[in-house]
């Protein structure tokens, strides 16, 4: 964790050693409040969230364990310091069985405080992680690698390169698929944020009661179903990067809380006031026209100023021609690795008509492409015959005139017969029907084997 972001709170009702604290952690520069009761402390906490909490033990209001009950119900997340005189040390080390995180005790050297907040604000950092961690194995996002050979996906990656070394917020535009998260991702793995979280929210599928629970986190109890507190996206992106997709897709009141938390870098959960500092940065992306949608008061135009400080047009696959060949043999590889189907390549006439396709899905439409053509295929090579079954509409290269769907098929049903020597049953099993389709298919075709 950052020492520059993190909050801590110092509650001692011994000014001289409260403000000894304060001294020793802002130096290092941690952003420090003190607190001189329990009672104080806690109304403080009412408003305002804090990595690590340093709580003297023996408080002339509220009983230090009991306050630590109190902390943590509020904050389950803060980590708190027992601070414990010589004859408290049995009520410090049951303070841990209360949660604490460790105890210090009286007298203290400088660089033992600066230790053991080291150490809280570790753990703090490790659980945020961990949250973190277990939600990315449910996605598919790894290393992102961006394939390109054209001059204009060049001239996107040098951008990537420069946004990258400043902490400057993104606005990603393009059509649908054109790889606007792969470059998010891309960004994020060039920063110096990179060994922190990259958080994605998905504004297309959220559903719009629980966006702002979603994006802020709830406390237990701040609407029906809530039954425990909830972390936001927002602080699990702490000190890394928070990409919002297709975020015209949120509301006019959601955009005004995310406006907000962009310009102050600070959000309150649901059901709560208690302000917490967040340090992310901020990319988006849109395949809308954001300009027209302010226009048409569908979305915010000061958030929109806040978003777009830097911006990076992705083009279309159709305008990058180049690129198609080498993006159809590296998702080849991908899926004939991760389904060990022993295709060796792309064909000419195959690729030919891969690179005459349009592509209106973009790269998105690609991949899925070359998924389901390593699926369904079973020759050696990828041929134009194949294309049919990937639903492309396909042209012979020799021909000027589309080649028929029946002719299509038959030419495949040769093959894999020629495939397993003539055995009716192996090859209704690898085209995916049964024998009986295969024989009126046969006889249709006025195929006679």
């Amino acid at each position: 964790m950052t020492d520059l972001t993190a909050q801590i709170l110092v509650i001692d009702d011994d000014k001289a050693l409260r403000e000894a604290c304060y001294q020793i952690l802002a130096r290092q520069g941690f952003q420090v409040e003190m607190a001189a009761s329990a009672r104080e402390a806690l109304a403080l906490l009412e408003r305002a969230s804090f990595d690590v909490i340093l709580l003297d033990l023996v408080m002339p209001d509220i009983d230090g364990l009991e306050a630590l009950k109190r902390i943590k119900a509020m904050d389950t997340n803060s980590e708190v310091i027992i601070i414990s005189g010589y004859g408290t040390i049995p009520s410090a080390v049951e303070s841990i069985k209360s949660g604490a995180f460790h105890f210090l005790s009286k007298p203290f050297a400088p660089d033992d405080l600066r230790y053991l907040v080291a150490r809280a604000l570790e753990k703090r950092r490790l659980n945020l992680e961990n949250i973190y961690l277990r939600q990315a194995l449910k996605s598919k996002d790894g290393l992102a690698t961006v394939v390109y050979q054209s001059e204009s996906m060049a001239r996107v990656m040098e951008m990537v390169k420069r946004v990258a070394a400043t902490d400057s917020t993104v606005l990603i535009t393009g059509e649908s698929g054109t790889g606007k998260g792969l470059v998010a991702q891309r960004i994020h793995q060039l920063s110096a944020r990179a060994r922190r979280p990259f958080i994605t929210v998905d504004c297309g599928t959220l559903v719009e009661t629980l966006f702002e629970s979603e994006l802020f986190g709830h406390v237990k109890g701040a609407f029906t179903g809530a039954d425990a507190n909830k972390i936001g996206k927002f602080e699990l992106a702490q000190h890394g990067t928070l990409f919002f997709d297709e975020i015209s897709n949120i509301s006019l009141e959601v955009q005004a809380k995310l406006l907000r938390a962009v310009e102050e870098r600070k959000i309150s959960k649901v059901g709560s006031h208690r302000v917490i500092s967040v340090d992310v940065r901020i990319i988006a992306a849109t395949n809308k026209d954001l300009a027209q949608a302010i226009k048409d008061a569908s979305f915010r135009g000061d958030l929109f100023y806040r978003l777009n400080v830097v911006s990076i047009q992705m083009p279309p696959l159709r305008e990058r021609k180049s690129d198609i060949p080498l993006l159809a043999q590296h998702f080849l590889e991908r899926y004939t690795n991760r389904l060990r189907k022993p295709i060796q390549g792309i064909s000419p006439e195959a690729m030919e008509l891969i690179i005459k396709h349009d592509w209106p899905g973009n790269v998105r439409e690609l991949e899925n492409t070359m998924e389901r053509l390593v699926v369904l295929s079973n020759g050696p090579m990828l041929e134009p015959s194949d294309l049919v079954y990937a639903g492309l509409f396909t042209f012979s290269p020799a021909e000027s005139q589309p080649v028929a769907l029946k002719d299509l098929e038959r030419e495949h049903i040769l093959r894999v017969l020629d495939k397993f020597a003539q055995n009716k049953s192996e090859a209704a099993r690898a085209l995916g029907i049964d024998r009986k389709t295969l024989r009126e298919k046969l006889k249709r075709y006025n195929i006679g084997v």
